[in-house]
C-alpha cells in the first residue's frame, strides 16, 4: 500500500534497479544463457583436450537444451512456459544421469540442475516457491536415473578433472540462481519492512486516533493522537462506550451496530471525564483474511465544530425571536393604525358627499385626496396585516366550496374602473362550466385583485392586460398577462419576496412590494405555486396553480369507484 502519493521504489535506498520485477524473465534468460554458453563451452574444451567418450559428450549438449529453451522467456513469460522449462531441465538431467552413471559416473554435478533451475525460475514469482519445490523433488529423478544405470552397465572409469568441472559449474549456477532469486526475497523483505515502518509513523504520528476495536467497542490497537479527555487505556480495558457520557452511549452504540451491519457511521459524543468536550468519531467494519468481525474507527476532537454549531444554532434562535417580535409589532400596528384611519376615510367620505351642506370647491378637492390616500394607506395596512399573520403562522384559512369563476370576476369589477381610467384594456376569459374550488374566497379574490391591479398599473394607455381562469386536472389554474413594461430577468428572482421591487425609482414609486408577496404566500398556504415569465418591454404574465379542484376530485372517485373489473374467461 503506498501511504505517500510522492513516495515511489526510487526512494527506497534498499532498492536496486537491476533487481526491478519487470526485469524479472530477462535476468532468467540471462542465466539460462549463461549455462548454455558454459556447458557447450566445457563440451568443446573437453574434447580437445582428452577426446570425450559419446556418452559424456552426449550429456553435455543434453544439458545445455533446457538453458537454450529458457531463452524463450526473454520473448514471452509465463508460468505455463516456465514450468514446461523446468520440465526440460528435468529431462535433461535424467537423460544425463542415465548415460553418465549419475553420482557414479563422470558428470556428477548435473543432478543438482534441477534444483537450481527451480530456484532461478523462480524469480520474479513473489511468495510462491513453487518451482523450488518442484526442483528439489525432481533432483531424485536424476539420482535413480544414475543409479539404474550404474546397476544395469556397471560402473563407468571416473574422469576426476571433468567431474570436478562439472561439480564448480553447478554450484555456480546454484550460487548464481540463489543470488538471483533469494537475494531479490531478501532485498523484498528489506524494502517491506522499511514499508511498514514508514506506515507506522505515519499511524503514529497523525494528529487523530486510530482505534481497531472489537464488536463490543474494546480498543484492540491505537495510533495517533488520542483526542482531550479520551483515554487510551480506559478505550483498551473498558472500551469505548464506557468511555461516553452516559447519555451519549446509546449513539454511540447505535453506530458500532451500524458499523457492524456493514455500513460506516458517524457519532458525536463526550467524554465521561470532560462534559464540556466534544470527540465526533467515524467508524467502519474492518475485514482481513477471514478474521472475526472488527471494527476500525478514527476519533478527532469536535470540541470547536461544536462550539461553531451551538453559536449558529443561537443565532438562529435570536434571528427567528427577532423576526417573530418583528411580525407581532407589524400585526398590532397594523390594527392601531387601521382604527383611526377608518374614521379618517369615513369624514373623508362624508365631506365627499356633502352630507352636511356644499363645501367650497377647493376644500371638495382636499377630501378627495384625503380619500385616496387614506385608502391607499388602507390597502397597504390591510397587506402588511396579512402578511404578517402568515409569517406569524396565524393566518388561517376559512376553506369552504363555491365557484371560482364569482370571487375573480368581483375581482375583475374592482380593477375595471381603474383601467378604463388609464385607458387599459381589460379582458377577462374565464370557463364556461362552474369551477368548484375548496379555498378560501377572500383569499382568492385578493390574489386575482392584487395581480390585476399589478398588471394595469405598470402597463401603459392603450395596452390589454387579460385574466384566464380554467381547470386542469385537480388544479385551479389562474393566469393574468399584461403588454406592459415587462420585468428584467436579473429581478425576477427577487419578486415575490416583501417589499422587493422591480424597475426605476419611477415604477417603485408606484407600490409597495407587497403585492406580489402576498399572492405568493396565499398560493403556498394553499399548496400551490406562482410562476412568473417575463421579457423586458413587452410585457409579463403571472400563473398561480392550486390544488383546490372539487369536481376534479369527485370525478376521480366517481371513475374509480364505477371502472369495471376485468374477469378472465
Amino acid at each position: 500500500m503506498n501511504t505517500d502519493a510522492r513516495y515511489s521504489l526510487k526512494d527506497d535506498p534498499t532498492h536496486d534497479p537491476s533487481h526491478d520485477p519487470a526485469l524479472g524473465a530477462p535476468l532468467v534468460a540471462l542465466w539460462h544463457a549463461v549455462w548454455a554458453v558454459g556447458i557447450s563451452l566445457t563440451a568443446l574444451a573437453a574434447q580437445m583436450l582428452d577426446g570425450l567418450k559419446d556418452a559424456p559428450l552426449a550429456a553435455l549438449l543434453l544439458m545445455a537444451f533446457p538453458g537454450v529453451l529458457g531463452v524463450v522467456l526473454m520473448v514471452r513469460d509465463t508460468l505455463g512456459l516456465r514450468l514446461l522449462v523446468m520440465a526440460g531441465w528435468l529431462v535433461g538431467a535424467t537423460a544425463a544421469a542415465g548415460l553418465t552413471g549419475g553420482v557414479t559416473g563422470a558428470l556428477p554435478g548435473l543432478i543438482l540442475m534441477p534444483l537450481a533451475a527451480g530456484i532461478a525460475l523462480d524469480h520474479g514469482q513473489p511468495g510462491s516457491g513453487r518451482l523450488t519445490r518442484i526442483g528439489a523433488f525432481a533432483v531424485g529423478l536424476p539420482l535413480l536415473s544414475g543409479l539404474a544405470s550404474s546397476w544395469l552397465n556397471g560402473p563407468e572409469a571416473q574422469a576426476p578433472l571433468l567431474a570436478a568441472v562439472s561439480g564448480l559449474l553447478a554450484l555456480g549456477a546454484l550460487i548464481a540462481a540463489m543470488r538471483l532469486t533469494w537475494g531479490e526475497a531478501q532485498r523484498r523483505l528489506i524494502r517491506a519492512e522499511a514499508q511498514a515502518d514508514r506506515i507506522a509513523a505515519l499511524l503514529r504520528d497523525q494528529p487523530a486516533l486510530t482505534l481497531l476495536l472489537d464488536p463490543s467497542g474494546r480498543a484492540l490497537a491505537t495510533w495517533g493522537a488520542a483526542p482531550p479527555a479520551l483515554s487510551i487505556p480506559a478505550l483498551s480495558d473498558q472500551g469505548l462506550i464506557p468511555s461516553a457520557h452516559a447519555p451519549d452511549r446509546p449513539a454511540v452504540s447505535a453506530a458500532l451496530a451500524r458499523a457492524l451491519a456493514g455500513q460506516p457511521a458517524e457519532v458525536q459524543f463526550s467524554p465521561r471525564s470532560a462534559l464540556d468536550r466534544r470527540v465526533i468519531l467515524i467508524v467502519a467494519p474492518f475485514h482481513h483474511d477471514g478474521d472475526r468481525p472488527r471494527l476500525i474507527a478514527q476519533a478527532f476532537d469536535g470540541t470547536a465544530q461544536f462550539a461553531r454549531e451551538l453559536g449558529l444554532e443561537i443565532a438562529r434562535v435570536e434571528a427567528e425571536a427577532q423576526s417573530a417580535g418583528k411580525t407581532r409589532f407589524l400585526a398590532n400596528m397594523s390594527h392601531e393604525l387601521r382604527t383611526p384611519l377608518n374614521a379618517v376615510l369615513g369624514f373623508a367620505d362624508i365631506m365627499r358627499q356633502k352630507l352636511f351642506g356644499p363645501l367650497p370647491e377647493r376644500y371638495a378637492g382636499y377630501a378627495d385626496a384625503i380619500h385616496q390616500a387614506g385608502g391607499h394607506l388602507l390597502d397597504l395596512i390591510n397587506d402588511v396585516l396579512d402578511l404578517s399573520k402568515i409569517e406569524a403562522e396565524r393566518y388561517q384559512l376559512a376553506l369552504a366550496d363555491f365557484d371560482a369563476r364569482d370571487a375573480v370576476s368581483a375581482a375583475v369589477a374592482l380593477v375595471r374602473l381603474q383601467a378604463d381610467d388609464k385607458g387599459v384594456d381589460l379582458a377577462a376569459v374565464l370557463a364556461s362550466e362552474p369551477l368548484t374550488v375548496r379555498a378560501d374566497a377572500r383569499a382568492l379574490k385578493q390574489m386575482a385583485l392584487n395581480l390585476l391591479s399589478n398588471a394595469v398599473k405598470f402597463t401603459p394607455a392603450g395596452g390589454s392586460v387579460t385574466l384566464t381562469l380554467d381547470a386542469d386536472g385537480s388544479d385551479l389554474e389562474l393566469a393574468v398577462s399584461d403588454t406592459g413594461v415587462g420585468i428584467a430577468p436579473e429581478d425576477l428572482q427577487r419578486l415575490g419576496r416583501p417589499f422587493e421591487q422591480a424597475g426605476g425609482a419611477d415604477q417603485k414609486a408606484q407600490g409597495t412590494g407587497l403585492g406580489l408577496s402576498l399572492v405568493r404566500s396565499l398560493t403556498e398556504l394553499h399548496g400551490g405555486r406562482m410562476t412568473i415569465d417575463s421579457t423586458l418591454g413587452e410585457g409579463a404574465a403571472v400563473m398561480i396553480r392550486l390544488p383546490v379542484m372539487v369536481a376534479a376530485e369527485a370525478e376521480m372517485r366517481a371513475d374509480a369507484v364505477t371502472e369495471p373489473t376485468p374477469t378472465t374467461v
